[in-house]
Protein backbone atom coordinates (compact mmCIF):
# COMPACT_ATOMS: atom_id res chain seq x y z
CA UNK A 1 0.00 0.00 0.00
CA UNK A 2 2.52 2.72 1.36
CA UNK A 3 4.06 2.72 -2.45
CA UNK A 4 0.89 3.99 -4.07
CA UNK A 5 1.25 7.04 -1.65
CA UNK A 6 4.71 6.77 -3.01
CA UNK A 7 4.88 6.73 -6.44
CA UNK A 8 1.59 8.43 -7.39
CA UNK A 9 2.18 11.02 -5.22
CA UNK A 10 2.50 13.04 -8.21
CA UNK A 11 0.79 15.03 -11.26
CA UNK A 12 -0.20 13.36 -14.37
CA UNK A 13 -0.47 15.40 -17.16
CA UNK A 14 -0.06 14.50 -21.25
CA UNK A 15 1.36 10.59 -19.96
CA UNK A 16 3.53 11.70 -17.51
CA UNK A 17 3.84 11.50 -14.11
CA UNK A 18 5.85 14.47 -12.78
CA UNK A 19 5.80 16.87 -9.73
CA UNK A 20 3.80 20.22 -9.44
CA UNK A 21 5.73 23.44 -9.61
CA UNK A 22 3.90 24.94 -7.40
CA UNK A 23 5.19 26.95 -3.98
CA UNK A 24 3.79 24.91 -1.91
CA UNK A 25 2.94 21.24 -0.98
CA UNK A 26 -0.49 19.50 -0.05
CA UNK A 27 0.11 16.68 2.54
CA UNK A 28 -2.20 13.45 2.65
CA UNK A 29 -2.82 12.78 6.39
CA UNK A 30 -4.09 9.35 7.46
CA UNK A 31 -7.46 11.38 9.52
CA UNK A 32 -7.87 8.39 11.99
CA UNK A 33 -4.23 8.46 13.62
CA UNK A 34 -2.67 11.56 11.80
CA UNK A 35 0.38 9.50 9.55
CA UNK A 36 1.71 11.89 7.03
CA UNK A 37 0.87 9.08 3.81
CA UNK A 38 2.26 11.92 1.39
CA UNK A 39 3.21 15.34 0.12
CA UNK A 40 2.84 16.14 -3.33
CA UNK A 41 3.82 19.79 -4.70
CA UNK A 42 0.61 21.36 -6.13
CA UNK A 43 0.20 22.31 -9.71
CA UNK A 44 0.00 25.27 -10.77
CA UNK A 45 -2.45 27.19 -13.22
CA UNK A 46 0.22 26.26 -16.28
CA UNK A 47 -0.15 23.18 -15.46
CA UNK A 48 -3.81 22.96 -15.33
CA UNK A 49 -3.66 24.94 -19.14
CA UNK A 50 -1.23 21.84 -19.88
CA UNK A 51 -3.12 19.32 -18.80
CA UNK A 52 -5.90 20.64 -21.05
CA UNK A 53 -4.21 21.38 -23.90
CA UNK A 54 -3.14 17.79 -23.38
CA UNK A 55 -6.67 16.33 -23.42
CA UNK A 56 -7.87 18.17 -26.02
CA UNK A 57 -4.95 17.31 -28.28
CA UNK A 58 -5.12 13.06 -27.88
CA UNK A 59 -8.99 13.40 -27.77
CA UNK A 60 -9.50 14.02 -31.69
CA UNK A 61 -8.31 11.01 -32.44
CA UNK A 62 -9.67 8.99 -29.53
CA UNK A 63 -13.40 10.07 -30.62
CA UNK A 64 -12.44 8.70 -34.23
CA UNK A 65 -11.17 5.56 -32.86
CA UNK A 66 -14.01 2.69 -33.17
CA UNK A 67 -16.05 2.71 -30.06
CA UNK A 68 -15.75 -1.79 -29.97
CA UNK A 69 -11.46 -1.11 -29.31
CA UNK A 70 -12.33 2.38 -26.83
CA UNK A 71 -14.40 -0.52 -25.03
CA UNK A 72 -10.94 -2.67 -24.24
CA UNK A 73 -9.73 -0.40 -22.06
CA UNK A 74 -12.23 -0.22 -19.52
CA UNK A 75 -12.84 -4.28 -19.87
CA UNK A 76 -9.07 -4.39 -19.42
CA UNK A 77 -9.74 -1.12 -16.05
CA UNK A 78 -11.99 -3.41 -14.65
CA UNK A 79 -9.82 -6.58 -14.09
CA UNK A 80 -7.29 -4.19 -12.60
CA UNK A 81 -9.05 -3.12 -9.85
CA UNK A 82 -10.48 -6.72 -9.73
CA UNK A 83 -6.69 -7.82 -9.14
CA UNK A 84 -5.71 -4.53 -6.89
CA UNK A 85 -8.42 -4.73 -4.74
CA UNK A 86 -6.89 -5.52 -1.01
CA UNK A 87 -4.13 -2.86 -2.28
CA UNK A 88 -6.82 -0.15 -3.12
CA UNK A 89 -9.32 -1.17 -0.29
CA UNK A 90 -6.17 0.01 2.22
CA UNK A 91 -5.43 2.49 0.60
CA UNK A 92 -9.36 4.27 1.02
CA UNK A 93 -9.09 2.57 4.49
CA UNK A 94 -5.90 5.20 5.11
CA UNK A 95 -6.42 8.03 2.93
CA UNK A 96 -10.30 8.96 3.73
CA UNK A 97 -10.99 6.88 7.28
CA UNK A 98 -13.20 5.06 5.35
CA UNK A 99 -14.00 1.09 7.16
CA UNK A 100 -13.64 -2.08 5.36
CA UNK A 101 -17.54 -2.10 4.61
CA UNK A 102 -17.25 1.32 3.38
CA UNK A 103 -14.30 0.54 1.47
CA UNK A 104 -16.41 -2.68 -0.10
CA UNK A 105 -19.09 -0.60 -1.22
CA UNK A 106 -17.23 1.84 -3.06
CA UNK A 107 -15.28 -0.64 -4.72
CA UNK A 108 -18.47 -2.62 -5.56
CA UNK A 109 -19.86 0.20 -7.27
CA UNK A 110 -17.23 1.50 -9.00
CA UNK A 111 -16.75 -2.09 -10.72
CA UNK A 112 -20.46 -1.81 -11.27
CA UNK A 113 -20.07 1.82 -13.00
CA UNK A 114 -17.03 0.62 -15.03
CA UNK A 115 -18.91 -2.53 -16.22
CA UNK A 116 -21.63 0.54 -17.44
CA UNK A 117 -18.99 2.79 -19.45
CA UNK A 118 -18.00 -0.78 -21.22
CA UNK A 119 -21.57 -1.01 -22.72
CA UNK A 120 -21.78 3.60 -22.99
CA UNK A 121 -18.92 3.09 -25.63
CA UNK A 122 -21.28 1.74 -27.79
CA UNK A 123 -24.52 3.80 -26.57
CA UNK A 124 -24.42 6.84 -28.68
CA UNK A 125 -27.17 6.50 -31.81
CA UNK A 126 -27.60 8.93 -34.76
CA UNK A 127 -30.70 9.26 -36.31
CA UNK A 128 -32.23 10.85 -39.26
CA UNK A 129 -35.44 13.14 -39.29
CA UNK A 130 -37.93 14.17 -42.14
CA UNK A 131 -37.83 17.77 -43.94
CA UNK A 132 -40.72 19.90 -45.39
CA UNK A 133 -38.28 20.20 -48.15
CA UNK A 134 -38.11 17.47 -50.75
CA UNK A 135 -34.85 16.05 -51.85
CA UNK A 136 -33.09 17.06 -47.81
CA UNK A 137 -32.03 14.62 -45.07
CA UNK A 138 -31.31 15.95 -41.64
CA UNK A 139 -28.79 13.49 -40.05
CA UNK A 140 -28.25 14.22 -36.38
CA UNK A 141 -25.36 13.16 -34.99
CA UNK A 142 -24.18 12.93 -31.27
CA UNK A 143 -20.70 14.01 -30.80
CA UNK A 144 -18.31 14.05 -27.91
CA UNK A 145 -18.32 17.60 -26.22
CA UNK A 146 -14.43 17.28 -26.39
CA UNK A 147 -12.90 17.48 -23.24
CA UNK A 148 -14.82 17.49 -19.85
CA UNK A 149 -13.23 18.41 -16.42
CA UNK A 150 -14.18 16.35 -13.52
CA UNK A 151 -13.62 18.29 -9.74
CA UNK A 152 -14.53 15.22 -6.88
CA UNK A 153 -14.84 14.71 -3.65
CA UNK A 154 -13.40 13.70 -0.61
CA UNK A 155 -16.57 11.23 0.74
CA UNK A 156 -16.38 8.40 -1.64
CA UNK A 157 -13.66 9.75 -4.15
CA UNK A 158 -12.28 6.67 -6.33
CA UNK A 159 -16.21 5.91 -7.06
CA UNK A 160 -16.97 9.67 -7.64
CA UNK A 161 -14.06 10.10 -9.72
CA UNK A 162 -14.73 7.31 -11.83
CA UNK A 163 -18.17 7.67 -12.14
CA UNK A 164 -17.75 10.83 -14.66
CA UNK A 165 -14.21 10.06 -15.58
CA UNK A 166 -14.87 6.93 -17.30
CA UNK A 167 -18.92 7.25 -18.99
CA UNK A 168 -16.88 10.62 -20.63
CA UNK A 169 -13.82 8.79 -21.75
CA UNK A 170 -15.75 6.22 -23.28
CA UNK A 171 -18.22 8.69 -24.93
CA UNK A 172 -14.87 9.77 -26.91
CA UNK A 173 -13.90 12.72 -24.67
CA UNK A 174 -10.74 13.68 -23.04
CA UNK A 175 -10.72 14.47 -19.36
CA UNK A 176 -8.93 16.71 -16.44
CA UNK A 177 -9.40 14.90 -13.18
CA UNK A 178 -8.68 17.62 -9.86
CA UNK A 179 -9.50 15.15 -6.95
CA UNK A 180 -10.27 16.58 -3.73
CA UNK A 181 -7.40 18.09 -1.61
CA UNK A 182 -7.63 15.61 1.26
CA UNK A 183 -7.90 12.38 -1.11
CA UNK A 184 -5.49 13.03 -4.00
CA UNK A 185 -4.75 9.67 -3.97
CA UNK A 186 -7.86 7.59 -3.97
CA UNK A 187 -9.86 10.37 -6.12
CA UNK A 188 -6.93 11.08 -8.51
CA UNK A 189 -3.51 9.81 -9.50
CA UNK A 190 -4.75 6.27 -8.52
CA UNK A 191 -7.62 6.41 -11.58
CA UNK A 192 -4.90 7.75 -13.72
CA UNK A 193 -2.76 4.44 -12.93
CA UNK A 194 -5.29 2.24 -13.52
CA UNK A 195 -6.40 3.95 -17.10
CA UNK A 196 -2.74 4.25 -17.72
CA UNK A 197 -2.01 0.60 -17.51
CA UNK A 198 -5.18 -0.75 -19.11
CA UNK A 199 -3.78 1.28 -22.01
CA UNK A 200 -5.46 4.41 -22.06
CA UNK A 201 -3.96 6.90 -24.67
CA UNK A 202 -1.05 9.06 -23.25
CA UNK A 203 -2.97 12.53 -22.91
CA UNK A 204 -6.84 11.48 -22.44
CA UNK A 205 -6.65 11.44 -18.86
CA UNK A 206 -4.72 13.91 -16.97
CA UNK A 207 -4.77 14.42 -13.23
CA UNK A 208 -3.88 17.79 -11.50
CA UNK A 209 -3.60 17.44 -7.53
CA UNK A 210 -3.75 21.44 -6.58
CA UNK A 211 -6.00 24.25 -4.46
CA UNK A 212 -7.66 26.84 -5.63
CA UNK A 213 -5.91 29.00 -3.37
CA UNK A 214 -2.95 27.99 -5.92
CA UNK A 215 -5.28 28.42 -9.11
CA UNK A 216 -7.94 30.37 -8.47
CA UNK A 217 -10.71 29.54 -10.98
CA UNK A 218 -8.29 28.69 -13.57
CA UNK A 219 -9.87 24.76 -13.96
CA UNK A 220 -13.41 25.99 -14.60
CA UNK A 221 -12.69 28.93 -16.72
CA UNK A 222 -10.14 27.40 -18.72
CA UNK A 223 -11.63 27.69 -22.76
CA UNK A 224 -10.57 24.44 -23.87
CA UNK A 225 -13.40 22.54 -21.62
CA UNK A 226 -16.76 22.36 -22.56
CA UNK A 227 -18.29 20.65 -19.73
CA UNK A 228 -17.07 20.62 -15.27
CA UNK A 229 -18.76 17.88 -13.42
CA UNK A 230 -18.50 18.70 -9.96
CA UNK A 231 -19.24 16.51 -7.00
CA UNK A 232 -19.48 18.74 -3.54
CA UNK A 233 -21.09 21.12 -1.80
CA UNK A 234 -23.97 23.47 -2.51
CA UNK A 235 -21.71 26.24 -1.76
CA UNK A 236 -18.75 25.63 -3.99
CA UNK A 237 -21.34 24.33 -6.39
CA UNK A 238 -23.30 27.74 -6.91
CA UNK A 239 -19.81 29.48 -7.41
CA UNK A 240 -18.95 26.58 -10.04
CA UNK A 241 -22.38 27.01 -11.80
CA UNK A 242 -21.53 30.89 -11.97
CA UNK A 243 -18.21 30.55 -13.66
CA UNK A 244 -19.56 27.82 -15.73
CA UNK A 245 -22.37 29.92 -17.28
CA UNK A 246 -20.47 32.70 -17.53
CA UNK A 247 -18.28 31.10 -20.02
CA UNK A 248 -21.26 29.02 -21.66
CA UNK A 249 -19.80 26.07 -20.53
CA UNK A 250 -22.11 22.68 -19.16
CA UNK A 251 -22.23 22.12 -15.52
CA UNK A 252 -23.39 19.09 -14.09
CA UNK A 253 -23.60 19.61 -10.63
CA UNK A 254 -24.17 16.91 -7.93
CA UNK A 255 -24.46 18.71 -4.39
CA UNK A 256 -25.37 17.70 -0.95
CA UNK A 257 -29.07 16.64 0.51
CA UNK A 258 -30.85 16.66 3.89
CA UNK A 259 -32.27 13.97 3.27
CA UNK A 260 -35.15 12.66 5.76
CA UNK A 261 -36.69 9.04 6.23
CA UNK A 262 -40.26 8.67 6.91
CA UNK A 263 -41.65 6.15 9.04
CA UNK A 264 -45.60 5.66 8.80
CA UNK A 265 -47.74 4.54 11.10
CA UNK A 266 -48.10 1.35 9.63
CA UNK A 267 -44.77 0.34 9.16
CA UNK A 268 -42.36 -2.44 9.96
CA UNK A 269 -40.26 -0.92 12.78
CA UNK A 270 -37.49 -3.28 13.33
CA UNK A 271 -37.15 -2.89 9.59
CA UNK A 272 -37.32 0.50 9.89
CA UNK A 273 -35.01 1.06 12.67
CA UNK A 274 -31.99 -0.81 10.30
CA UNK A 275 -33.16 0.96 7.62
CA UNK A 276 -32.56 4.59 9.55
CA UNK A 277 -29.61 3.30 11.51
CA UNK A 278 -27.56 2.41 7.96
CA UNK A 279 -28.75 5.74 6.11
CA UNK A 280 -27.35 8.13 8.74
CA UNK A 281 -24.07 6.16 9.56
CA UNK A 282 -22.42 4.66 7.11
CA UNK A 283 -19.59 5.94 6.45
CA UNK A 284 -19.77 8.22 9.42
CA UNK A 285 -22.34 10.12 7.94
CA UNK A 286 -20.56 11.52 4.92
CA UNK A 287 -22.73 10.59 2.54
CA UNK A 288 -24.96 13.32 0.16
CA UNK A 289 -27.89 11.24 0.14
CA UNK A 290 -27.80 10.68 4.30
CA UNK A 291 -30.91 10.51 6.35
CA UNK A 292 -30.02 13.82 7.90
CA UNK A 293 -33.50 13.22 9.69
CA UNK A 294 -35.58 10.37 10.66
CA UNK A 295 -39.36 11.22 10.58
CA UNK A 296 -41.55 8.92 12.71
CA UNK A 297 -45.55 8.93 12.89
CA UNK A 298 -46.24 10.09 16.93
CA UNK A 299 -48.30 6.86 17.23
CA UNK A 300 -45.05 4.89 17.08
CA UNK A 301 -42.39 7.14 17.98
CA UNK A 302 -41.67 5.63 21.08
CA UNK A 303 -41.10 2.19 19.87
CA UNK A 304 -39.12 3.40 17.42
CA UNK A 305 -37.06 5.73 19.25
CA UNK A 306 -36.41 3.08 21.59
CA UNK A 307 -35.06 0.69 19.21
CA UNK A 308 -33.18 3.35 17.06
CA UNK A 309 -31.35 4.30 20.44
CA UNK A 310 -30.45 0.86 20.94
CA UNK A 311 -29.22 0.10 17.73
CA UNK A 312 -26.90 3.20 17.73
CA UNK A 313 -25.55 2.49 21.12
CA UNK A 314 -24.10 -0.83 19.53
CA UNK A 315 -22.01 1.14 16.65
CA UNK A 316 -18.45 0.71 17.18
CA UNK A 317 -16.65 3.53 16.79
CA UNK A 318 -12.49 3.59 16.11
CA UNK A 319 -10.05 2.32 13.49
CA UNK A 320 -11.28 1.80 10.56
CA UNK A 321 -8.80 -0.85 9.67
CA UNK A 322 -11.14 -3.39 12.08
CA UNK A 323 -13.13 -5.11 10.46
CA UNK A 324 -15.91 -5.10 13.75
CA UNK A 325 -15.16 -0.94 13.59
CA UNK A 326 -18.34 0.66 11.76
CA UNK A 327 -17.89 4.33 12.63
CA UNK A 328 -14.48 5.42 11.46
CA UNK A 329 -13.04 8.89 11.45
CA UNK A 330 -14.18 12.06 9.74
CA UNK A 331 -12.25 13.58 7.05
CA UNK A 332 -10.37 16.49 9.22
CA UNK A 333 -10.28 18.14 11.90
CA UNK A 334 -12.68 21.10 11.13
CA UNK A 335 -15.21 18.75 10.08
CA UNK A 336 -15.27 17.14 13.66
CA UNK A 337 -15.55 20.62 15.08
CA UNK A 338 -18.38 21.53 12.77
CA UNK A 339 -19.95 18.46 14.02
CA UNK A 340 -19.62 19.10 17.73
CA UNK A 341 -20.58 22.58 17.17
CA UNK A 342 -24.04 21.50 15.81
CA UNK A 343 -24.64 19.10 18.44
CA UNK A 344 -23.93 21.87 20.96
CA UNK A 345 -25.72 24.04 19.30
CA UNK A 346 -28.99 21.93 19.30
CA UNK A 347 -28.72 20.94 22.90
CA UNK A 348 -28.20 24.74 23.56
CA UNK A 349 -31.63 25.15 21.33
CA UNK A 350 -33.38 22.83 23.49
CA UNK A 351 -33.17 19.59 22.05
CA UNK A 352 -32.35 16.60 24.00
CA UNK A 353 -29.39 14.04 23.52
CA UNK A 354 -30.52 10.74 23.81
CA UNK A 355 -27.34 9.71 22.33
CA UNK A 356 -24.07 11.97 22.60
CA UNK A 357 -21.10 11.08 21.25
CA UNK A 358 -17.52 12.19 22.10
CA UNK A 359 -15.35 13.31 19.94
CA UNK A 360 -11.34 12.47 19.97
CA UNK A 361 -9.46 13.92 17.37
CA UNK A 362 -11.15 13.38 13.88
CA UNK A 363 -13.45 10.05 15.43
CA UNK A 364 -16.44 11.56 16.33
CA UNK A 365 -18.89 8.84 17.94
CA UNK A 366 -22.65 8.85 17.08
CA UNK A 367 -24.88 11.44 18.27
CA UNK A 368 -29.17 11.15 18.21
CA UNK A 369 -30.97 14.22 18.82
CA UNK A 370 -34.56 15.06 19.48
CA UNK A 371 -37.14 17.84 20.34
CA UNK A 372 -35.22 20.65 17.97
CA UNK A 373 -37.68 23.36 18.34
CA UNK A 374 -39.20 23.11 14.30
CA UNK A 375 -37.58 26.43 13.60
CA UNK A 376 -33.82 25.38 14.53
CA UNK A 377 -31.20 26.10 11.21
CA UNK A 378 -29.92 22.62 11.78
CA UNK A 379 -33.05 20.88 10.09
CA UNK A 380 -32.99 23.00 7.13
CA UNK A 381 -28.99 22.19 6.38
CA UNK A 382 -26.87 19.26 6.00
CA UNK A 383 -25.00 17.62 8.69
CA UNK A 384 -22.22 15.84 7.19
CA UNK A 385 -21.67 13.49 9.87
CA UNK A 386 -22.96 11.03 12.50
CA UNK A 387 -25.42 13.21 14.50
CA UNK A 388 -29.60 12.38 13.83
CA UNK A 389 -31.99 14.41 14.32
CA UNK A 390 -35.53 12.25 15.32
CA UNK A 391 -38.49 14.14 14.41
CA UNK A 392 -42.45 13.35 15.26
CA UNK A 393 -44.83 14.02 13.15
CA UNK A 394 -48.98 14.10 13.16
CA UNK A 395 -50.26 12.27 10.05
CA UNK A 396 -48.94 11.95 6.34
CA UNK A 397 -49.99 15.19 5.26
CA UNK A 398 -47.65 17.24 8.26
CA UNK A 399 -44.57 14.28 7.59
CA UNK A 400 -44.92 15.76 3.28
CA UNK A 401 -44.35 19.37 4.50
CA UNK A 402 -41.40 18.67 6.74
CA UNK A 403 -39.58 16.56 4.46
CA UNK A 404 -40.06 19.34 1.74
CA UNK A 405 -38.90 22.20 4.30
CA UNK A 406 -35.31 22.25 3.38
CA UNK A 407 -33.52 24.17 0.24
CA UNK A 408 -32.41 20.39 -0.70
CA UNK A 409 -33.88 17.75 -2.91
CA UNK A 410 -31.96 14.84 -3.52
CA UNK A 411 -32.96 10.89 -1.63
CA UNK A 412 -35.29 10.38 0.48
CA UNK A 413 -37.35 6.86 1.78
CA UNK A 414 -40.52 6.51 3.15
CA UNK A 415 -41.37 3.09 5.26
CA UNK A 416 -44.73 2.09 4.81
CA UNK A 417 -46.84 -1.84 5.12
CA UNK A 418 -48.70 -0.30 1.98
CA UNK A 419 -46.45 0.14 -1.01
CA UNK A 420 -49.16 2.02 -3.30
CA UNK A 421 -49.36 4.72 -0.36
CA UNK A 422 -45.55 4.89 -0.28
CA UNK A 423 -45.34 5.71 -3.79
CA UNK A 424 -48.14 8.25 -3.75
CA UNK A 425 -46.33 9.80 -0.77
CA UNK A 426 -43.13 9.61 -2.74
CA UNK A 427 -44.55 11.45 -5.96
CA UNK A 428 -45.23 14.84 -3.16
CA UNK A 429 -41.52 15.39 -2.05
CA UNK A 430 -39.43 17.34 -4.03
CA UNK A 431 -36.49 15.21 -4.80
CA UNK A 432 -34.55 13.90 -7.36
CA UNK A 433 -34.75 10.24 -6.01
CA UNK A 434 -37.12 8.52 -3.55
CA UNK A 435 -37.04 5.06 -1.99
CA UNK A 436 -40.44 3.09 -0.49
CA UNK A 437 -39.43 0.96 2.41
CA UNK A 438 -35.57 0.98 1.69
CA UNK A 439 -32.62 2.67 3.01
CA UNK A 440 -31.90 6.75 1.60
CA UNK A 441 -28.46 5.58 0.52
CA UNK A 442 -28.43 4.10 -3.58
CA UNK A 443 -26.57 4.37 -6.43
CA UNK A 444 -27.10 2.18 -9.78
CA UNK A 445 -25.62 2.47 -13.00
CA UNK A 446 -28.44 2.73 -15.15
CA UNK A 447 -30.94 4.78 -13.20
CA UNK A 448 -30.53 8.38 -13.65
CA UNK A 449 -28.61 10.29 -10.35
CA UNK A 450 -28.96 13.46 -9.10
CA UNK A 451 -31.21 15.93 -7.31
CA UNK A 452 -34.00 18.86 -7.29
CA UNK A 453 -33.62 22.18 -5.81
CA UNK A 454 -29.94 23.15 -4.29
CA UNK A 455 -29.12 19.43 -4.81
CA UNK A 456 -27.81 19.78 -8.23
CA UNK A 457 -27.80 20.13 -11.95
CA UNK A 458 -28.04 17.24 -14.27
CA UNK A 459 -28.11 13.93 -14.58
CA UNK A 460 -25.40 10.53 -13.89
CA UNK A 461 -26.19 7.10 -15.14
CA UNK A 462 -26.74 5.15 -17.97
CA UNK A 463 -28.49 7.44 -20.81
CA UNK A 464 -28.43 10.76 -19.21
CA UNK A 465 -24.30 10.22 -19.34
CA UNK A 466 -25.60 11.25 -22.99
CA UNK A 467 -26.69 14.18 -21.89
CA UNK A 468 -24.37 14.99 -19.37
CA UNK A 469 -20.98 14.06 -22.17
CA UNK A 470 -21.94 14.25 -25.84
CA UNK A 471 -23.54 16.93 -27.93
CA UNK A 472 -25.82 16.92 -31.12
CA UNK A 473 -24.72 17.86 -34.14
CA UNK A 474 -27.52 18.44 -36.88
CA UNK A 475 -25.81 18.33 -40.47
CA UNK A 476 -28.27 18.20 -43.37
CA UNK A 477 -28.21 16.97 -46.83
CA UNK A 478 -29.74 17.96 -49.92
CA UNK A 479 -30.21 15.91 -53.05
CA UNK A 480 -31.07 17.85 -56.31
CA UNK A 481 -30.54 21.37 -56.13
CA UNK A 482 -32.73 23.60 -53.57
CA UNK A 483 -34.47 26.35 -54.37
CA UNK A 484 -33.80 29.96 -52.92
CA UNK A 485 -36.16 33.51 -53.06
CA UNK A 486 -33.37 35.33 -54.70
Amino acid sequence: MSSYFTDLAQQYIDGEWRPGTGSWDIIDFNPYDGEKLASITIATADEVDQAYQAAARAQKQWAATNPYARRGVFEKALRLIEDREQEITDVIIAELGGTRLKAAFELHLAKEFLREAVHLALRPEGKIIPSPTDGKENRVYRVPVGVVGVISPFNFPFLLSLKSVAPALALGNGVVLKPHQNTPICGGSLVAKIFEDAGLPAGLLNVVITDIAEIGDAFIEHPIPKVISFTGSDKVGRHVATVCASHFKHAVLELGGNSALVVLDDADIDYAVDAAVFSRYVHQGQVCMAANRVLVDRSIAEEFTGKFVAKVKTLKAGDPRDPETVIGPVINSSQADALSAAVEQAIAEGATALVHGTTTDNLVEPSVLTGLPADSPLLKQEVFGPVAFLIPFDGEEEAVRLVNDTPYGLSGAVHTGNIERGVSFAKQIDTGMFHVNDGTVHDEPIVPFGGEKHSGLGRLNGETMLDAFTTIKWISVQHGRSGFPF
